[in-house]
């Protein structure tokens, strides 16, 4: 940041955890706004911690973001494509679509698909060429993707790829399975619990207001995912859908456009605008001519 020119005191940083300099930040009476990309566990910390100084808090936090493939899209070239987004960053980001939604009657179809696409990926050094996914954050993420997989097996979700434990030849390291799983219904854990990782739920519904249905029934509303034919079709179901953006026929985020949660997705918005917006206070001045 020096380098750059930024002036001294513009830019600081604060290298701590969450409870000790994060509860210090969000809860300090000379800190009037508090902007936070996370958890939604660990966003509701910093509003309670924020609440009694009255400060403003913008919140990026979870999602479970529904992917709806509607039924005059080109399957092939959707859910390849989609498998593979959904594994940038080793599955870690907030806003991937890892609920798929597909008609019912083209399930089996959906899941071969998918469980092809999830097989070709390459897991392995980040650093060596043509590999895919490299490792999670940790060990804690490691094991909680490795039970959320199991619970899936569990409650009855059919498994096409992947599953629990390392990657054939990988014996350490934190690397995850590209795992999909059809058959899913929207009560089961691996449906409605953010996995932040290479996991992905495949769901049938019957219609277009089905799958509309299906993707608003969570607690989060980060973002959403309609692919289709008919520009039209995919608008509509968009504008349904209740999340703080929709990417239609596989448009990627767009720095000039707001990016927020609704929902415990967050509040607030970030890019843009909207973005700059969330920083600043509003103020009318009122008054008379000096002569009246």
């Amino acid at each position: 940041m020096h380098a750059a020119g930024v002036p001294a005191g513009v830019f600081n940083l604060v290298n701590g955890d969450g409870p000790t300099v994060g509860a210090a930040l969000s809860s300090h009476p000379d800190v009037d706004m508090v902007s936070f990309t996370g958890s939604t566990r660990a966003g509701i910390e910093v509003a309670r911690n924020a609440a009694p100084t009255v400060k403003r808090v913008a919140q990026e936090l979870g999602g479970k973001s529904a992917n709806i493939i509607l039924d005059d899209a080109d399957f092939e070239a959707v859910i390849t494509r989609d498998v593979g987004r959904l594994c940038v960053n080793s599955g870690q980001s907030c806003n991937a679509g890892t609920r798929m939604l597909v008609p019912a009657s083209r399930m089996a179809e959906a899941a071969a698909i998918a469980g092809r696409a999830a097989e070709k990926l390459v897991v392995g050094d980040p650093k060596a060429e043509g590999t895919a996914i490299g490792p999670v954050v940790s060990e804690l993420q490691f094991n909680k993707i490795q039970g959320l997989i199991q619970k899936g097996i569990d409650e009855g979700a059919t498994l096409i790829a992947g599953g629990i434990g390392r990657p054939d030849g990988l014996e350490r390291g934190y690397f995850v399975r590209p795992t999909v799983f059809a058959d899913v219904t929207n009560d089961m854990t691996i449906a409605r619990e953010e996995i932040f990782g290479p996991v992905l739920s495949i769901i049938g519904y019957n219609d277009d207001d089905d799958a509309v249905r299906i993707a608003n029934d969570t607690v989060y509303g980060l973002a959403g995912y309609v692919s289709t034919n008919d520009v039209e079709r995919g608008r509509a179901v968009a504008r349904r859908i209740r999340s703080g953006n929709v990417h239609l026929n596989g448009a990627g985020t767009d720095s000039n456009a707001l990016f927020g949660g609704y929902k415990q997705s967050g509040n607030g918005r970030e890019f843009g605008k909207h973005g700059i917006m969330e920083f600043l206070e509003s103020k009318a001045i009122l008054g008379y001519h000096a002569k009246v």
